[in-house]
């Protein structure tokens, strides 16, 4: 007769399984979009005067979750506050992830993704990785492209303006109790958005972050999760207040790179073998796997110009590099900026300059930096045909 703990461990494995079994409940399906559109469209922002983050659209996705039912019926409804009680895990737990992607319109005003199906891949990872409920990405995909048509009118026209889309998922149930939430929301909402560099490249200043770590092997560095994000605040303040526009995360007593701020970390350079190579830190579980990242890496590689790797690299090893003039550039990569080069990185108390264009001494970035980011410009706006831009027909 098997004991009592086994007893209580095959039921908790059953309810797990229930969980997260799309057998035992109903999975997310567009085809049941409900959809009321609001009475009164907001006035749109001209282009010139937007501001990442700060205007919403006219409407926004939700789709409510529990373990008993799974995936209720999606609705595409007028953009409005969401309505919690103070108990709800979210607010206590941190159970919350999210996606950043964007909505780009052509010269012949289709309306295109990029790589979409990468972050709707990653969603359900960061998802999983804080116990909440799993969706389908293609149907996720379908609600998204019912939103951006229905809100086509919020994508701006022109190169480097586009419509940025947030996916989320929180944790809704009312409980003080840490444990898994039984209950969830996903949603979807979308801000205009412009340039990341309106006027051209900005190199900027970043300092090392020596006394704080964003992650760490096998912790939850690879998950989009709300939990990651905060933490970050005071040390871009700090940073900041010395003069810096971003903070270099470092890890181990050896100072591994990590990455910048919110965004990965590249590096090229001449290694110790005077190759000339692109490198950035590996995914351990302590670097986010950034949509931005894996198209770069594979896009220098299509290239075959120089060497491409995956692996660890110390600030010590970097300071060296600059010292004996080994580092060509240094950038960091994102969807909001696609490329971000680097100037000077301070450490230990020295700045250290990093080289843009040694060709022009006005640059404000390096040339293969430059190259990155035009083109991946052109397969997100479809000047070139390339199977990453996917434009958005979907159908319920």
């Amino acid at each position: 007769m098997p004991s009592l703990r086994t007893l209580l461990i095959n039921q908790q494995l059953a309810q797990s399984a229930k969980r997260w079994s799309s057998t035992s409940t109903s999975g997310l399906q567009a085809n049941l979009l409900r959809i009321t559109k609001t009475e009164n469209p907001k006035a749109l922002v001209a282009n010139k005067d937007l501001v990442f983050g700060r205007t919403f659209t006219d409407h926004m996705v939700t789709a409510e979750w529990s373990s008993e039912a799974g995936w209720a019926a999606p609705e595409l409804r007028p953009y409005d506050k969401i309505r919690l009680d103070p108990s709800a895990t979210v607010f206590h737990y941190a159970s919350e992830c999210f996606e950043g992607m964007k909505a780009y319109k052509d010269r012949q005003g289709k309306i295109r993704l990029f790589r979409p199906e990468m972050n709707m891949a990653r969603m359900n990872r960061s998802a999983s990785r804080i116990a909440l409920p799993q969706f389908d990405g293609d149907e996720l995909l379908k609600l998204i492209g019912e939103y951006v048509k229905l809100d086509e009118r919020w994508i701006p026209n022109g190169r480097g303006y586009s419509l940025y889309l947030r996916p989320a998922m929180i944790g809704t149930q009312e409980l003080l109790g840490v444990q898994a939430s039984h209950r969830a929301m996903l949603f979807v909402i979308g801000c205009p958005v412009g340039p990341y560099h309106r006027t051209g490249f900005s190199a900027i200043a970043v300092k090392s972050t020596t006394e704080y770590v964003r992650a760490w092997p096998r912790g939850t560095g690879d998950s989009k999760i709300g939990s990651n994000y905060a933490p970050g605040l005071l040390p871009q303040l700090v940073a900041a207040k010395q003069g810096y526009q971003q903070n270099l995360w470092l890890y181990g007593d050896d100072h591994q790179l990590a990455e910048m701020g919110a965004m990965n970390l590249f590096v090229l350079w001449k290694n110790e073998q005077d190759e000339v190579e692109l490198a950035t830190p590996p995914l351990d579980g302590s670097i986010l796997p950034g949509v931005t990242r894996d198209s770069i890496l594979s896009l220098t590689r299509s290239w075959n110009e120089f060497k491409i790797t995956e692996r660890k690299m110390t600030m010590p090893q970097l300071r060296d590099a600059v010292q004996k003039n080994r580092v060509l550039e240094v950038f960091g990569a994102g969807t909001a900026c696609i490329v971000s080069p680097v100037k000077i990185i301070e450490y230990l108390g020295e700045d250290l300059k990093i080289p843009l264009d040694p060709k022009d001494p006005s640059a404000q970035a390096g040339p293969v930096t430059t190259r990155i980011n035009n083109a991946i410009l052109d397969i997100q706006y479809g000047e070139v045909e390339h199977p990453w831009s996917v434009v958005v027909n979907y159908t319920r």
